[in-house]
């Protein structure tokens, strides 16, 4: 599993790049993990949605994250 900083840097970096679609590319990258078979994959983009979603609705803030864990 990524650490807190990696899920949000990469939930900033879907959001930079996908923008208002940021939240179906997340639904769409947990659907081929599970067709997979990728339990890992899919708490990893669990875990990346889940902030995603909290980015849009707080405007882009993400918490303060200690960086060391």
């Amino acid at each position: 599993m990524l650490s807190e900083w990696e899920l949000w840097a990469c939930a900033n970096r879907v959001l930079q790049t996908h923008g208002e679609e940021a939240a179906l590319h997340g639904a769409e990258q947990i659907g081929a993990l599970v067709l997979e078979g990728d339990a890992e994959g899919v708490r990893t983009w669990q875990g990346i949605a889940a902030r995603i979603a909290q980015l849009s609705a707080t405007g882009g803030h993400a918490p303060p994250i200690d960086r060391m864990n």
